[in-house]
This record gives C-alpha cells, sequence and structure tokens, in this order.
C-alpha cells in the first residue's frame, strides 16, 4: 500500500518535477475525473466490447455469416439454436451482427482518422493565421456546413460508387467541418496568450506554433466532438447501407441487414430488430463515452 500511495502522491504533485510527471498527472486526473460518471463507464464498456468482439467475431460467431439454407433455416424465429432468428437467406442474424461489428468499427474509425486531423488542421491554420486565410477556409466550411451531412454524403457516393470504402471517404468529407469550427474557436481565445507570445520571441515559425503549441491544446475538445460524433457516423453508414450504397451484399453490414428485413417488419420482426438493436447500444455507448470524456477534458468543468 505504501507503493501505491507514493506512486498516487507522484501523480498527483502540484510540483512535477519533469515533463512526463505533468503528462502523467494531467492523465490519472483526467481519468479520475471520468471515473466517477457511472454511465461514461458504461459507455466505455459498450466500447471495449465493440473492439472485443470485433476481433473475436470468428470465433465468437456460431454460424458463419454469409451461408444460410433456404429449405431448412429461412426466417426461423429465435431459438436455442438461432438466439436472434435467421433472415430471409437462412442465415443466422446473430452471426451476421457479430461479424458486422467489425464493418462498423472499421468506419468510425477510419472516419475519425480522416476527418478529425484535417478539421483540426484547417480550424487552428484558419484561428492562427486570421485575415484572408481565415476567411478563406471558413467560407468553404461554411459550404460544407450549409448541407445535412446524409444528404452531402449521398452526393459524393453517388458521385464515387456504392461501395464501404467510398462511404467511408464520403462521410470523412462531410465530418471535417465541425471540428474545424471547434479548432477555430479554441484557437482564437489562446493565439494571443504569454506563451504563444514567448514562442514568438524565441524565434519560432508560424507553423511549428500551431503544430507544437496551439494543436495539442486544441486536440481534447476535438477528440470530444469526435467521440460524440460517432454515433451520427454509425447511422449515417447504416442509412447509406440502408439506400444500397454502402457495404453490399452479402456483406453483414447493420443498415443493409434492416432494409433486407423491412419487407418482413410485421412478420418476422426479428430479421430487422437485430441490427437495429445492435446500433441503438453502440450509439448509445459513442453517446455516453463521450459525455464523460467532455466532462472530464474541460478545464471548466470544475468551476
Amino acid at each position: 500500500m505504501s507503493g501505491a500511495s507514493s506512486f498516487h502522491r507522484w501523480l498527483m504533485s502540484e510540483q512535477p518535477g519533469s515533463r512526463r510527471q505533468a503528462a502523467f498527472g494531467r492523465a490519472y486526473a483526467g481519468w479520475r475525473a471520468f471515473a466517477r460518471n457511472r454511465l461514461a463507464l458504461v459507455g466505455l464498456a459498450i466500447v471495449l466490447g465493440l473492439v472485443l468482439v470485433a476481433a473475436l467475431a470468428p470465433w465468437l460467431a456460431p454460424y458463419a455469416p454469409n451461408v444460410g439454407d433456404l429449405m431448412t433455416t429461412r426466417l426461423l424465429p429465435p431459438s436455442a439454436s438461432h438466439w436472434l432468428g435467421t433472415d430471409d437467406q437462412g442465415r443466422d442474424i446473430l452471426s451476421r451482427i457479430l461479424h458486422g461489428s467489425r464493418i462498423t468499427l472499421f468506419v468510425v474509425t477510419l472516419v475519425a482518422l480522416l476527418a478529425a486531423p484535417i478539421g483540426l488542421l484547417v480550424g487552428t491554420v484558419a484561428g492562427y493565421f486570421g485575415g484572408v486565410v481565415d476567411a478563406a477556409l471558413m467560407r468553404v466550411t461554411d459550404i460544407f456546413l450549409a448541407f445535412p451531412r446524409l444528404i452531402l454524403a449521398l452526393a459524393f457516393v453517388a458521385a464515387l460508387g456504392p461501395g464501404i470504402e467510398n462511404a467511408v471517404l464520403a462521410i470523412a468529407i462531410t465530418s471535417w467541418p465541425a471540428y474545424a469550427r471547434i479548432a477555430r474557436a479554441e484557437t482564437l481565445t489562446i493565439r494571443h496568450a504569454d506563451y504563444i507570445a514567448a514562442a514568438q520571441l524565441l524565434g519560432a515559425s508560424r507553423w511549428r506554433i500551431v503544430w507544437r503549441h496551439i494543436m495539442p491544446l486544441c486536440l481534447p475538445s476535438v477528440i470530444v466532438r469526435v467521440t460524440l460524433d460517432m454515433a451520427g457516423i454509425i447511422l449515417t453508414a447504416a442509412g447509406l447501407g440502408f439506400l444500397g450504397l454502402g457495404a453490399q451484399p452479402p456483406s453483414p453490414e447493420w443498415g443493409a441487414m434492416i432494409a433486407a428485413g423491412r419487407q418482413y417488419v410485421l412478420d418476422q420482426w426479428w430479421v430487422a430488430a437485430g441490427p437495429g438493436l445492435a446500433i441503438f447500444i453502440v450509439s448509445l455507448g459513442f453517446n455516453l463515452l463521450g459525455d464523460g470524456l467532455r466532462d472530464a477534458l474541460d478545464p471548466k468543468a470544475g468551476e
């Protein structure tokens, strides 16, 4: 216990002896603030569960996701053999949902990796450089924000062609403007701070200041917004799949599964209910996680 308590005091020291200690201390304080929110822990558990299910899907799924028997297993209700029933092709719905989690995780991860850096770069550059650069970048951002995300994504997918890769690219193209707005607002509040002026006096270039000093300070707000947007990204991807513009059959994408089950929704409700429930649970998990991260990373939360 003495070792644990000394490590705790080292992390919580108000006068850290190194940058590493200060970084670990900030991370530990953020985790303690996050852990006090029980709903945020529930959201974290759901998201970690999604990652675990996606990684272990071939071993967790009781049946092959794309193999069914039209003669014996078509549209069977939930039972001990098929926990969530089977679809119109005789395929096990639970197995398809488990394998579809990989597609969902692929979409949200790739969209975050593509859209967040673009929005962060555009927002920080616009906020710090100002003038013509700010006006030009923000007008481009306003053009993207003027259209509903799903409508704009539909337009890009229609131009690029159906497919999961094109759907990811279309969602990423329509997602970055919100992150740019947040990064610009953060940059405007800190660009005249004393430490930025000190970096300028030391001879740091404008790009170095943006990259090394401003972007790291804007990153927490962007991370929170990305996490909160995950639910919208999942719904947009499911919407594209529902319309036949996302992952193509026989891929077990949740939106496409709902589209396949819509004609049976009155009598064989389980065909669409299973993937719909999966979308609901995962979207709820990302929203709860985002709320917890917002409270933990917001420097004004304790005021």
